[in-house]
């Protein structure tokens, strides 16, 4: 057997999050457009007496370190549709904020996954795989896959959007994080008694994507959770201001926040971006990266 596989897996961002009303399972309709980023996560998986979970670098303490891990629950999952014991060691070693709406959970459980189906060889179907990621979280099945797709359903069922270009973006992470059911809770209170619209994914925007046109893309951008976000966490609107004064094309609340999103003209633009940022004080931490990105990959 390997003694050891290492996975590495990307954040995402949100170029559209459009968000129905609540269904009778708590769930949201959504028309979720992913873009896969350059800021990567590694877990790797190694063979030992018992399941256990380390964790490394930035916010690293803010990492579960038990069966409540996504990355643990990927591996017991994966154990038991093969009967196998989940006896690994997973180690986390984060780049992607932690709780800031850019998938970093979600990116460490499709990668604890792959990583364990190759070191134990199960040979698992891409499709089984899916399958998993779906069970385990709606925005892990786009961890696995990466590039750019669209996320239906509650954000699983994904179809392979075309993207003809690189697009450079900025995100200044918060300092705290924000829970993802208390941001989807304020918008249904901020929507209470409102019509509210089936989500659908943007020609606009999807264009945008397939011509590789950042400003167009800039026009099309849009998050329906951005206003919750916003509402839990007013201090955000001044980090949105700060980025759009030095010059970025579109700015966002990224996901569920804390994290807002930057898109730029280029990788220039982007550098300068995130240096006011991080002079405007209103963020902890800017990061510049670009789209899309390939999903969990071996290395």
């Amino acid at each position: 057997m390997t003694r050891s596989v290492t996975v590495r897996v990307p954040a995402k961002v949100n170029a559209q999050l459009a968000v129905g009303a609540p269904r009778p399972d708590g769930f949201h309709d959504l028309a979720n457009v992913f873009l896969a980023v350059g800021l990567y996560d590694e877990v790797t998986v190694t063979p030992a007496d018992a399941l256990s979970i380390t964790c490394s670098g930035p916010d690293a303490a803010q990492v579960p370190l038990d069966a409540t891990n996504l990355a643990a629950r990927a591996v017991i999952a994966l154990a038991a549709r093969h009967g196998i014991a989940p006896d690994v060691h997973i180690h986390i070693a984060k780049d992607i904020p932690v709780a800031g709406g850019m998938a970093g959970g979600s990116a460490d459980g499709a990668a604890a996954l792959l990583a364990c189906d190759a070191l134990w060889a199960t040979g698992t179907s891409r499709e089984e795989l899916l399958e998993i990621c779906a069970e385990l979280g709606s925005d892990v099945p786009f961890s696995l896959v990466g590039g750019a797709a669209l996320g239906t359903g509650r954000g699983e069922q994904l179809t392979t959007v075309e993207v003809g270009g690189t697009f450079h973006w900025v995100f200044a992470v918060a300092d705290g994080g924000l829970s993802t059911p208390a941001v989807y809770g304020e918008f249904d209170r901020l929507t209470a008694g409102t019509d509210v619209p089936e989500p659908a994914a943007s020609p606009a925007l999807l264009g945008a994507l397939r011509k590789g046109d950042a400003t167009a893309l800039a026009d099309a951008l849009g998050n329906d959770l951005q206003a919750a976000a916003l509402s839990l966490r007013p201090s955000l609107a001044d980090t949105l201001a700060a980025g759009t004064a030095a010059g970025a094309l579109a700015a966002l609340v990224s996901g569920s926040g804390p994290t807002t999103a930057f898109l730029t003209a280029d990788e220039e633009s982007a550098g300068k971006v995130a240096d006011a940022l991080m002079a405007s004080g209103t963020c902890r931490s800017a990061r510049v990266a670009a789209s899309p990105a390939p999903g969990a990959t071996v290395v």
